[in-house]
Order: C-alpha cells, then structure tokens, then sequence
C-alpha cells in the first residue's frame, strides 16, 4: 500500500494487476467447465424488488469455474466480495438476499446507489475469512479470483468445508477469451440460483438494447485506433485481446491497438504504444491506480508520447474499471466508448 514516502500510486504495481497475477493459476481451468447448470426455476415474483422465497424448480445444480453446486432453495444470505457481483445482484432486484459485500473501486451506478449503500460493508477490500463468516452467509459470491485466495484463507474448499456455497464470476474460469456473451450467461446464471430466471432474460435484453443502440449509431464508421491505459510508469499496463474491453471497444467503432496480446491484460512498452498510434486513449478509473487526473497528467507529460495523435488532440475516454467486467457495467460502457471514438454520430 501506499504510505506517503513512495511514488504515488499510479506509479506502484496497481491493485488490479496484482489480483490479476495472484490469480494466474485459475485462468487455465478449462473452459469446458463453464455451464449454466442444469434444471430450471421459473421467476416467482411480478414485482422484481419483491423476495424469491418459493423453492419451486429446485433443486438447481451449478458447474462454476470446476465447482459444482447444488441449490435446494435459493440463497438467503449472500456475501459478495467486489463491486461486480453487488452490482449484478441489486439489478436483478436482490437486495434483500444481500447480507454483505467488499471491495468497491469505483462509483456505484445511480440508479444502484441507494441500495447498494443499504448493503453492510464489511471491508474496503477483500475481507478475512473470519469477517465473512461473521456475516453468516449461506452464499460467497466473488468478482476477482483473489475473492477466493487460498493463501489467504478464502479457498472455495475452507467455505465449503464451512458449509458455505460460492460462485465466482466466469471471467475467471480460464475462458480463452471474455464477451458480452459471457456477461449475459453470468446473468442468466445467478438468476437461475436465486429462482428468479424471468428478471435475468429481461436485464439481459435491456443491455442488449443499451448496446445495440450505440453500435447502431457507429455502424459503417472506420476503425479508430484505441489504447487502453490501465496502469504504469516503465510500461504500459492493458488490456489484451482476451479481455471484455476488446470486445467491448470494437462495438464501439473502434480498434484495440493491442488485440494481439494474448492475454486478458498485460505490459507493453511504449515504444510499442508509440509504434501503434491510437487516435483514442481509454483510461481505466478504479481505487488504488491513481486518479484519471494523474493517469492523464503523466501521459501528456511523456515527450516520448507527444506525437501520439490521442495524446495530441488529447482524446481520452475513461471508464469505470467495473464498466469492463462481466457484470451489468459493461454494456454502459459501449456508449461511452462510442461517444468518445465517434463523438459525431451522436451530434
């Protein structure tokens, strides 16, 4: 962490690349073990804040990232440690499921906010396995792979073993490369464990049209060129051609100038950046990474970087980190993207 006598944080390792490599091992299960599970539960309840109490449909059984999960009823008591998985159960209307989350790093969606503060905090970032059994879920359900870190006492087997179901976020299942379809499939999937099926498939057809939208709008337009900027001083940290961001620009009308790494982020030089002059830069915002004040102030300040053409006309689009997951962010993000590359076909 930072403790005032070192560089600022946008110049130390950011927290999500740290979480990202702690949790490298996970990233190669096979994506065979993703499936939406088997049986069904039909949606109980008309009104999407109402509870889904009825057991009607279960059980329901899970394969999840290699785990398998039988549902006798649907949880009562859910942790979930990162802002994504929150997010995704306030808008499926579950607040009422929710006996705690963890680790925000961005702003809460409006429309989510009041809610989302109703849900107790218990911890700035992934909390102990002793703070989470304190809450006394039935349910964990992760974003990152560290939710579940095993050395740091949060293995799925110690809440098994406790038992504790979990669930972590099919971005890493080891699926070679990320898409809204893996958004949707995550919905579709907790809407099924919490015998609500009816409010997934309408959530999921509302961001599709919030994504057909801008797609429509930037439909025919050329390719712009697109850098993300994650994090990073002697290289560039970013995201690659397995992650969400690379599809998530390219419904946009635009390019990632690195959808050849392989991989869902990594470094790259700037000599590399320079190299592939984007005409738009995406600046990732999340805690523990710098401001996107700072993030730009470095790029603009770079002479290395000064023939850029997005750091000359300083054509910067930034995003929530959480805009870039799987989770209901993500299909906000294609309009913001859109409006940056393409800014004239929104006039």
């Amino acid at each position: 962490m930072y403790d005032g006598t070192s560089r600022p944080p946008l110049f130390i390792p950011a927290l999500r690349r740290h979480c990202l490599r702690a949790t490298a091992a996970a990233l190669v299960l096979s994506a065979a073990l993703l499936t939406t599970g088997c049986g069904s539960s039909p949606d109980t309840a008309q009104d999407p804040k109402a509870t889904a109490s009825s057991t009607k449909g279960f059980p329901v059984t899970i394969d999840n990232c290699g785990v398998r999960t039988t549902y006798e009823k649907p949880p009562s008591r859910v942790v979930t440690i990162h802002q994504h998985p929150a997010e995704l159960m306030l808008a499926l209307g579950l607040k009422d499921r929710m006996a705690g989350t963890a680790f925000p790093d961005s702003d809460v969606l409006p429309e989510l906010e009041e809610d989302y503060e109703s849900v107790p905090e218990l911890a700035k970032k992934e909390p102990s396995f002793e703070t989470v059994l304190d809450a006394e879920p039935d349910l964990v359900y992760g974003g990152y792979g560290s939710a579940f870190a095993e050395n740091e006492g949060r293995s799925r087997k110690a809440f098994t073993d406790a038992g504790i179901a979990t669930h972590l976020n099919r971005e890493y299942c080891g699926k070679k490369r990320v898409t809204m379809k893996d958004t949707y499939d995550e919905i579709r999937t907790i809407g099924q464990i919490f015998g609500v099926p009816d409010r997934a498939d309408k959530l999921v057809s509302d961001l599709q049209a919030r994504v057909d939208k801008p797609a429509t709008a930037v439909k025919g337009k050329p390719e712009l060129p697109v850098f993300v900027y994650d994090s990073g001083d002697k290289t560039a940290f970013t995201a690659g051609g397995k992650s969400l961001g690379t599809e998530l620009i390219g419904l946009a009308g635009g390019r990632n100038v690195f959808a050849d790494l392989d991989d869902v982020f990594g470094d790259v030089s700037w000599e590399q950046v320079v190299a592939r002059r984007p005409e738009v830069i995406a600046v990732y915002d999340y805690a523990g990474a710098g401001s996107v004040e700072q993030k730009k102030k470095f790029l603009l300040s770079q002479p290395a970087l000064k023939d850029v053409p997005a750091i000359k006309n300083k054509r910067f689009v930034v995003l929530p980190l959480t805009a870039t997951l799987v989770g209901v962010r993500s299909a906000y993000a294609v309009e913001d993207l859109a409006r940056g590359i393409h800014p004239e076909s929104f006039e």
